[in-house]
């Protein structure tokens, strides 16, 4: 495992035309915008967890795979490549990539939606950072479902064989998140008062930056039919 604070070609496993179009995301700002400008992964041929070679070539992601290319970048600028995860109940768990600035914390986030971007570095705890996803993150019901968020996860523990460079899922970086402490943010006592998302809301949260593909569509549909039919 290399625990380099700059993490040099040689160090990622990368060729020289992936490393340098890292080398050119050298602000939190870029890196964003870029992982922005990724096609949403929607696993039409089933779940990945795509290393970030990966999505360099195939130019898509999702939450965990931005996460792990934005933390690449990272790493390769001298910062820490950290990820946290956030549990939900009822729900899909999300994944972003830490970053600090003057002390307070910011995170950049591949999301297809609007609520769950990437945020600012003016949060002074991780929880403050966490809770600023509570009220965007729900599910199809409307519920408001963020639980948790876990302590750091630093990719350096893990060979960048698996994250960056490899041609095959790493599901091990969702299985290490998965065994993080994580904190609660709210308890009982105070989920007996959260709210559903009123319908102005909801037409807001609707919004997505890229359109199901119609493979995706069918695919829900005929799962929908076949549930009909039982």
């Amino acid at each position: 495992m290399a625990t380099k604070r700059f993490a040099r070609e040689s160090d990622l496993g990368l060729r020289g035309e992936e490393y340098a179009l890292l080398r050119r995301l050298d602000t939190p700002v870029k890196i964003q915008d870029f992982v922005h400008g990724l096609r949403q992964n929607f696993e039409v041929d089933g779940q990945s967890c795509r290393p970030v070679r990966e999505v360099l070539r195939t130019r898509r992601a999702h939450c965990i795979e931005g996460a792990m290319l934005a933390a690449a970048a990272l790493w390769v600028h001298g910062e820490p490549p950290l990820l946290l995860d956030m549990r939900a109940e009822r729900d899909f768990d999300h994944v972003i990539t830490l970053f600090r600035r003057n002390g307070c914390w910011g995170a950049i986030s591949k999301t297809n939606g609007i609520g769950l971007r990437g945020r600012d570095p003016v949060y002074r705890s991780l929880r403050e950072l966490a809770m600023s996803y509570f009220h965007e993150y729900t599910n199809k019901l409307e519920h408001k479902t963020l639980r948790e968020y876990s302590v750091p996860f630093d990719l350096r523990r893990m060979e960048t064989s698996l994250w960056v460079s490899g041609t095959k899922n790493c599901w091990d970086v969702g299985e290490k998140l998965d065994e993080l402490r994580h904190f609660r943010l709210v308890n009982g006592r105070h989920l007996r008062t959260v709210t559903r998302r009123d319908p102005f809301e909801r037409r807001l949260g609707g919004l997505l930056q890229y359109r199901k593909p119609r493979a995706l569509i069918e695919k829900q549909l005929a799962r929908l039919k076949r549930k009909r039919k039982k």
